[in-house]
Protein backbone atom coordinates (compact mmCIF):
# COMPACT_ATOMS: atom_id res chain seq x y z
CA UNK A 1 0.00 0.00 0.00
CA UNK A 2 1.27 3.51 -0.83
CA UNK A 3 2.61 5.23 2.30
CA UNK A 4 0.77 8.48 1.54
CA UNK A 5 -2.77 7.02 1.82
CA UNK A 6 -3.60 5.99 5.39
CA UNK A 7 -6.84 4.17 6.11
CA UNK A 8 -8.46 3.47 9.44
CA UNK A 9 -9.50 -0.06 10.34
CA UNK A 10 -12.97 -0.94 9.06
CA UNK A 11 -12.97 1.82 6.45
CA UNK A 12 -16.04 1.81 4.18
CA UNK A 13 -16.03 2.16 0.39
CA UNK A 14 -16.89 5.83 0.78
CA UNK A 15 -14.03 6.36 3.24
CA UNK A 16 -11.55 4.73 0.85
CA UNK A 17 -12.73 6.83 -2.09
CA UNK A 18 -12.41 10.11 -0.19
CA UNK A 19 -8.94 9.29 1.16
CA UNK A 20 -7.59 8.38 -2.29
CA UNK A 21 -9.24 11.39 -3.99
CA UNK A 22 -7.89 13.73 -1.30
CA UNK A 23 -4.36 12.39 -1.69
CA UNK A 24 -4.41 12.53 -5.50
CA UNK A 25 -5.71 16.07 -5.49
CA UNK A 26 -3.29 17.30 -2.84
CA UNK A 27 -0.34 15.67 -4.64
CA UNK A 28 -1.31 16.83 -8.15
CA UNK A 29 -0.82 13.30 -9.51
CA UNK A 30 -3.82 12.95 -11.83
CA UNK A 31 -4.33 14.38 -15.31
CA UNK A 32 -7.23 16.53 -16.56
CA UNK A 33 -10.11 16.78 -15.62
CA UNK A 34 -9.59 18.22 -12.16
CA UNK A 35 -10.57 18.27 -9.37
CA UNK A 36 -10.37 14.50 -9.27
CA UNK A 37 -13.12 13.98 -6.69
CA UNK A 38 -16.07 11.86 -7.88
CA UNK A 39 -14.09 10.78 -10.98
CA UNK A 40 -12.00 7.85 -12.14
CA UNK A 41 -8.50 9.40 -12.09
CA UNK A 42 -6.88 9.87 -15.51
CA UNK A 43 -3.26 9.06 -16.31
CA UNK A 44 -1.26 9.07 -19.53
CA UNK A 45 -1.08 5.38 -20.50
CA UNK A 46 0.48 5.79 -23.97
CA UNK A 47 -1.68 2.92 -25.22
CA UNK A 48 -4.56 2.69 -27.70
CA UNK A 49 -7.78 2.12 -25.77
CA UNK A 50 -11.28 1.19 -26.90
CA UNK A 51 -13.92 2.52 -24.52
CA UNK A 52 -17.68 1.97 -24.05
CA UNK A 53 -20.11 4.73 -24.93
CA UNK A 54 -19.90 7.34 -22.14
CA UNK A 55 -22.41 6.56 -19.40
CA UNK A 56 -24.07 4.05 -21.78
CA UNK A 57 -26.36 6.82 -23.09
CA UNK A 58 -26.71 5.55 -26.66
CA UNK A 59 -25.40 1.99 -26.57
CA UNK A 60 -22.62 -0.15 -25.16
CA UNK A 61 -19.78 0.00 -27.68
CA UNK A 62 -18.50 2.58 -30.14
CA UNK A 63 -15.79 1.56 -32.56
CA UNK A 64 -13.43 4.50 -33.07
CA UNK A 65 -12.21 4.82 -36.66
CA UNK A 66 -9.60 7.60 -37.00
CA UNK A 67 -9.36 9.17 -40.47
CA UNK A 68 -6.43 7.91 -42.63
CA UNK A 69 -3.17 9.68 -41.82
CA UNK A 70 -4.64 11.33 -38.73
CA UNK A 71 -2.33 13.81 -37.02
CA UNK A 72 -1.42 13.57 -33.34
CA UNK A 73 -4.01 16.19 -32.39
CA UNK A 74 -6.78 14.25 -34.17
CA UNK A 75 -5.73 11.04 -32.43
CA UNK A 76 -5.85 12.91 -29.13
CA UNK A 77 -9.41 14.00 -29.89
CA UNK A 78 -10.31 10.39 -30.75
CA UNK A 79 -9.62 9.46 -27.11
CA UNK A 80 -12.23 11.96 -25.85
CA UNK A 81 -16.04 12.05 -25.79
CA UNK A 82 -15.87 14.48 -28.73
CA UNK A 83 -13.90 11.86 -30.67
CA UNK A 84 -16.52 9.23 -30.01
CA UNK A 85 -19.10 11.55 -31.58
CA UNK A 86 -16.98 12.46 -34.61
CA UNK A 87 -14.90 9.36 -35.36
CA UNK A 88 -16.87 6.31 -34.29
CA UNK A 89 -19.58 3.91 -35.38
CA UNK A 90 -21.91 2.17 -32.91
CA UNK A 91 -21.80 -1.58 -32.31
CA UNK A 92 -25.23 -2.88 -31.26
CA UNK A 93 -26.28 -5.83 -29.14
CA UNK A 94 -26.25 -8.05 -32.24
CA UNK A 95 -22.85 -6.81 -33.39
CA UNK A 96 -21.08 -10.07 -32.44
CA UNK A 97 -18.35 -8.11 -30.67
CA UNK A 98 -15.48 -10.02 -29.10
CA UNK A 99 -13.37 -8.33 -26.44
CA UNK A 100 -9.87 -9.66 -25.81
CA UNK A 101 -8.94 -7.40 -22.89
CA UNK A 102 -11.04 -5.27 -20.56
CA UNK A 103 -9.47 -2.09 -19.16
CA UNK A 104 -11.46 -0.63 -16.29
CA UNK A 105 -10.98 2.55 -14.28
CA UNK A 106 -10.69 2.50 -10.49
CA UNK A 107 -10.60 4.91 -7.59
CA UNK A 108 -8.96 2.30 -5.37
CA UNK A 109 -7.88 -1.32 -5.77
CA UNK A 110 -6.24 -3.93 -3.58
CA UNK A 111 -3.45 -6.32 -4.49
CA UNK A 112 -6.03 -9.12 -4.14
CA UNK A 113 -8.02 -7.66 -7.03
CA UNK A 114 -10.84 -6.04 -5.07
CA UNK A 115 -11.85 -2.86 -6.90
CA UNK A 116 -13.75 0.29 -5.89
CA UNK A 117 -15.08 2.60 -8.61
CA UNK A 118 -16.56 6.07 -8.22
CA UNK A 119 -19.82 4.66 -6.90
CA UNK A 120 -22.21 4.85 -9.86
CA UNK A 121 -21.85 1.25 -11.00
CA UNK A 122 -21.33 1.88 -14.72
CA UNK A 123 -18.15 -0.22 -15.04
CA UNK A 124 -19.82 -3.17 -13.29
CA UNK A 125 -22.87 -2.76 -15.55
CA UNK A 126 -20.73 -2.50 -18.70
CA UNK A 127 -18.97 -5.76 -17.86
CA UNK A 128 -22.25 -7.52 -17.01
CA UNK A 129 -23.72 -6.38 -20.34
CA UNK A 130 -20.66 -7.65 -22.20
CA UNK A 131 -21.14 -11.04 -20.52
CA UNK A 132 -24.83 -11.09 -21.52
CA UNK A 133 -23.84 -10.26 -25.12
CA UNK A 134 -21.19 -12.98 -25.19
CA UNK A 135 -18.47 -10.36 -25.77
CA UNK A 136 -16.40 -11.54 -22.79
CA UNK A 137 -15.93 -14.86 -20.99
CA UNK A 138 -14.57 -15.83 -17.60
CA UNK A 139 -11.14 -16.14 -19.23
CA UNK A 140 -11.08 -12.54 -20.55
CA UNK A 141 -8.45 -10.67 -18.50
CA UNK A 142 -9.51 -7.51 -16.68
CA UNK A 143 -6.88 -4.89 -15.83
CA UNK A 144 -6.89 -1.49 -14.17
CA UNK A 145 -4.37 1.33 -14.50
CA UNK A 146 -3.87 3.37 -11.33
CA UNK A 147 -1.26 5.40 -9.48
CA UNK A 148 0.67 3.58 -6.77
CA UNK A 149 -1.18 5.55 -4.10
CA UNK A 150 -4.49 4.03 -5.25
CA UNK A 151 -3.39 0.50 -4.30
CA UNK A 152 -4.78 0.08 -0.78
CA UNK A 153 -6.12 -2.61 1.54
CA UNK A 154 -9.82 -3.33 0.92
CA UNK A 155 -11.89 -5.72 3.02
CA UNK A 156 -13.59 -8.40 0.90
CA UNK A 157 -16.85 -7.99 2.82
CA UNK A 158 -17.25 -4.59 1.14
CA UNK A 159 -17.77 -6.31 -2.22
CA UNK A 160 -21.13 -7.33 -3.59
CA UNK A 161 -21.88 -10.09 -6.12
CA UNK A 162 -22.24 -7.40 -8.82
CA UNK A 163 -18.78 -5.89 -8.19
CA UNK A 164 -16.13 -6.43 -10.85
CA UNK A 165 -12.71 -7.65 -9.74
CA UNK A 166 -9.44 -7.28 -11.66
CA UNK A 167 -6.72 -9.70 -12.72
CA UNK A 168 -3.88 -7.22 -13.23
CA UNK A 169 -3.01 -3.81 -11.76
CA UNK A 170 -0.68 -1.51 -13.69
CA UNK A 171 0.99 1.40 -11.88
CA UNK A 172 3.86 3.70 -12.92
CA UNK A 173 6.29 1.46 -10.99
CA UNK A 174 4.98 -2.10 -11.10
CA UNK A 175 2.67 -4.71 -12.58
CA UNK A 176 0.63 -6.67 -10.03
CA UNK A 177 -0.93 -10.03 -10.88
CA UNK A 178 -3.75 -10.42 -8.38
CA UNK A 179 -4.48 -14.14 -8.84
CA UNK A 180 -8.05 -13.21 -7.89
CA UNK A 181 -10.32 -16.25 -7.59
CA UNK A 182 -13.51 -14.38 -6.73
CA UNK A 183 -16.05 -14.96 -9.56
CA UNK A 184 -16.77 -11.98 -11.78
CA UNK A 185 -20.39 -11.04 -12.60
CA UNK A 186 -21.94 -13.70 -14.87
CA UNK A 187 -24.42 -11.31 -16.42
CA UNK A 188 -26.84 -8.63 -15.36
CA UNK A 189 -28.37 -9.07 -11.91
CA UNK A 190 -31.80 -7.72 -12.80
CA UNK A 191 -32.98 -7.73 -9.18
CA UNK A 192 -30.40 -4.99 -8.55
CA UNK A 193 -31.55 -2.87 -11.54
CA UNK A 194 -34.14 -0.14 -10.97
CA UNK A 195 -36.60 1.54 -13.34
CA UNK A 196 -34.55 4.70 -12.92
CA UNK A 197 -31.47 2.89 -14.23
CA UNK A 198 -33.46 1.59 -17.22
CA UNK A 199 -34.34 5.20 -18.03
CA UNK A 200 -30.70 6.30 -17.84
CA UNK A 201 -29.36 3.40 -19.92
CA UNK A 202 -31.63 2.88 -22.97
CA UNK A 203 -29.71 -0.14 -24.28
CA UNK A 204 -30.42 -1.89 -20.98
CA UNK A 205 -34.11 -1.94 -21.92
CA UNK A 206 -33.32 -3.76 -25.15
CA UNK A 207 -31.11 -6.28 -23.38
CA UNK A 208 -33.78 -6.91 -20.75
CA UNK A 209 -36.38 -7.50 -23.46
CA UNK A 210 -34.02 -9.87 -25.27
CA UNK A 211 -33.30 -11.89 -22.12
CA UNK A 212 -36.98 -12.03 -21.21
CA UNK A 213 -37.74 -13.44 -24.66
CA UNK A 214 -35.11 -16.10 -23.92
CA UNK A 215 -37.02 -17.10 -20.77
CA UNK A 216 -34.75 -15.49 -18.16
CA UNK A 217 -36.03 -13.90 -14.96
CA UNK A 218 -35.70 -10.14 -15.46
CA UNK A 219 -37.70 -8.93 -12.45
CA UNK A 220 -36.41 -5.50 -11.43
CA UNK A 221 -35.40 -4.24 -8.01
CA UNK A 222 -38.46 -2.04 -7.60
CA UNK A 223 -40.89 -4.05 -9.69
CA UNK A 224 -44.14 -4.82 -7.93
CA UNK A 225 -45.87 -8.22 -8.22
CA UNK A 226 -49.05 -6.61 -9.55
CA UNK A 227 -47.10 -5.35 -12.60
CA UNK A 228 -46.25 -8.91 -13.52
CA UNK A 229 -49.88 -9.91 -13.07
CA UNK A 230 -50.98 -7.00 -15.26
CA UNK A 231 -48.58 -8.14 -17.96
CA UNK A 232 -49.99 -11.66 -17.87
CA UNK A 233 -53.51 -10.26 -17.99
CA UNK A 234 -52.63 -8.18 -21.06
CA UNK A 235 -51.22 -11.26 -22.78
CA UNK A 236 -54.41 -13.23 -22.06
CA UNK A 237 -56.55 -10.35 -23.35
CA UNK A 238 -54.58 -10.26 -26.59
CA UNK A 239 -55.13 -14.00 -27.13
CA UNK A 240 -58.83 -13.53 -26.48
CA UNK A 241 -59.00 -10.70 -29.00
CA UNK A 242 -56.97 -12.58 -31.63
CA UNK A 243 -59.99 -14.49 -32.88
CA UNK A 244 -61.97 -11.26 -33.28
CA UNK A 245 -59.34 -9.50 -35.39
CA UNK A 246 -60.33 -9.09 -39.02
CA UNK A 247 -58.49 -11.24 -41.64
CA UNK A 248 -56.54 -8.29 -43.05
CA UNK A 249 -54.97 -7.66 -39.66
CA UNK A 250 -54.03 -11.30 -39.25
CA UNK A 251 -52.26 -11.26 -42.59
CA UNK A 252 -50.48 -8.05 -41.61
CA UNK A 253 -49.16 -9.74 -38.48
CA UNK A 254 -47.55 -12.47 -40.51
CA UNK A 255 -46.22 -10.45 -43.45
CA UNK A 256 -44.12 -7.36 -42.92
CA UNK A 257 -44.88 -5.98 -46.36
CA UNK A 258 -48.58 -5.52 -45.58
CA UNK A 259 -50.01 -2.20 -44.43
CA UNK A 260 -52.99 -2.09 -42.12
CA UNK A 261 -54.46 -0.29 -39.14
CA UNK A 262 -55.34 -2.25 -36.03
CA UNK A 263 -57.27 -0.84 -33.07
CA UNK A 264 -57.91 -2.27 -29.63
CA UNK A 265 -61.03 -2.21 -27.47
CA UNK A 266 -60.55 1.53 -26.88
CA UNK A 267 -60.95 2.35 -30.57
CA UNK A 268 -64.47 3.85 -30.29
CA UNK A 269 -62.84 6.79 -28.50
CA UNK A 270 -60.56 7.51 -31.44
CA UNK A 271 -63.01 9.13 -33.82
CA UNK A 272 -64.62 11.35 -31.23
CA UNK A 273 -61.44 12.63 -29.64
CA UNK A 274 -59.51 15.68 -30.69
CA UNK A 275 -56.51 14.94 -28.48
CA UNK A 276 -55.05 11.83 -30.14
CA UNK A 277 -51.26 12.15 -30.49
CA UNK A 278 -49.26 9.99 -32.88
CA UNK A 279 -45.77 8.57 -32.42
CA UNK A 280 -43.56 7.67 -35.38
CA UNK A 281 -41.48 4.48 -35.18
CA UNK A 282 -38.84 4.12 -37.90
CA UNK A 283 -35.86 1.93 -38.82
CA UNK A 284 -37.97 -1.19 -38.34
CA UNK A 285 -36.03 -4.22 -39.66
CA UNK A 286 -37.58 -5.89 -42.72
CA UNK A 287 -38.04 -9.25 -41.00
CA UNK A 288 -39.85 -7.88 -37.94
CA UNK A 289 -43.49 -8.87 -37.49
CA UNK A 290 -46.08 -6.47 -36.17
CA UNK A 291 -46.84 -8.95 -33.38
CA UNK A 292 -43.23 -8.60 -32.17
CA UNK A 293 -43.53 -4.82 -32.11
CA UNK A 294 -46.79 -5.02 -30.18
CA UNK A 295 -45.22 -7.41 -27.69
CA UNK A 296 -42.38 -4.93 -27.10
CA UNK A 297 -44.86 -2.06 -26.69
CA UNK A 298 -46.68 -3.96 -23.97
CA UNK A 299 -43.42 -4.92 -22.29
CA UNK A 300 -42.38 -1.27 -22.00
CA UNK A 301 -45.86 -0.15 -20.91
CA UNK A 302 -46.31 1.82 -24.14
CA UNK A 303 -49.30 0.05 -25.71
CA UNK A 304 -51.15 2.51 -28.01
CA UNK A 305 -54.83 2.86 -28.84
CA UNK A 306 -54.11 2.04 -32.48
CA UNK A 307 -51.21 0.77 -34.61
CA UNK A 308 -50.77 1.89 -38.21
CA UNK A 309 -48.27 -0.73 -39.47
CA UNK A 310 -46.30 0.05 -42.63
CA UNK A 311 -43.82 -2.80 -42.79
CA UNK A 312 -42.83 -2.24 -46.41
CA UNK A 313 -41.67 1.27 -45.50
CA UNK A 314 -39.98 -0.03 -42.29
CA UNK A 315 -42.14 2.17 -40.09
CA UNK A 316 -45.27 2.31 -37.96
CA UNK A 317 -47.45 5.02 -36.43
CA UNK A 318 -48.85 4.65 -32.93
CA UNK A 319 -51.90 6.61 -31.74
CA UNK A 320 -52.12 7.59 -28.05
CA UNK A 321 -54.97 9.23 -26.14
CA UNK A 322 -53.08 12.48 -25.48
CA UNK A 323 -49.69 14.17 -25.83
CA UNK A 324 -48.52 13.29 -22.32
CA UNK A 325 -49.12 9.58 -22.90
CA UNK A 326 -47.37 9.77 -26.28
CA UNK A 327 -44.35 11.55 -24.82
CA UNK A 328 -44.15 8.95 -22.05
CA UNK A 329 -44.15 6.20 -24.70
CA UNK A 330 -41.35 7.94 -26.62
CA UNK A 331 -39.29 8.12 -23.43
CA UNK A 332 -39.92 4.44 -22.63
CA UNK A 333 -39.04 3.23 -26.13
CA UNK A 334 -35.97 5.44 -26.68
CA UNK A 335 -32.98 3.27 -27.53
CA UNK A 336 -35.05 0.10 -28.03
CA UNK A 337 -33.40 -2.40 -30.38
CA UNK A 338 -35.46 -5.03 -32.23
CA UNK A 339 -34.13 -7.49 -34.78
CA UNK A 340 -30.70 -5.89 -34.67
CA UNK A 341 -31.96 -2.35 -35.41
CA UNK A 342 -32.19 0.50 -32.93
CA UNK A 343 -35.63 1.96 -33.56
CA UNK A 344 -36.14 5.64 -34.29
CA UNK A 345 -38.93 6.82 -32.00
CA UNK A 346 -40.34 10.36 -31.92
CA UNK A 347 -43.58 12.30 -32.05
CA UNK A 348 -44.95 12.36 -35.60
CA UNK A 349 -44.10 15.66 -37.28
CA UNK A 350 -47.62 16.49 -38.46
CA UNK A 351 -50.57 15.97 -36.12
CA UNK A 352 -54.22 16.30 -37.05
CA UNK A 353 -57.38 16.43 -34.95
CA UNK A 354 -59.67 13.48 -34.36
CA UNK A 355 -56.90 10.95 -34.48
CA UNK A 356 -55.85 11.55 -38.11
CA UNK A 357 -52.15 11.72 -38.94
CA UNK A 358 -50.22 12.77 -42.01
CA UNK A 359 -48.45 9.43 -42.61
CA UNK A 360 -46.34 10.76 -45.47
CA UNK A 361 -44.70 13.41 -43.31
CA UNK A 362 -41.86 11.08 -42.33
CA UNK A 363 -39.16 10.20 -44.83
Amino acid sequence: MQEGVRLRAGASKGDIREKVWDYLEASGLAEFPRPVHHRIPNFKARKTLLVPTPRLRSGLFNKIVPPPGAAKETLRICATSQGIKEYSVPVGLDGKARVDLVVVGSVAVSEKGWRIGKGEGYADMEYAMMVSMGAVTEDTPVITIVHDCQVVDIAEELLGDHDLTVDYILTPTRTIKTNCKRPKPRGILWHKVSYEMLGKIPILKSLRYKEKQAGKDVTLQDEQPDLANASKSAALNEKAMAGKTRPQASMGSAQTGQQYVESDSLSPRLEGSGTITTVYVGNIPPNLRVSELKCALREFHAAPLRVNWQGAQHRAFLDYKDKATAESAVSSLKGLSLGGNTLRVELAKNQRNKGQVEINSQK
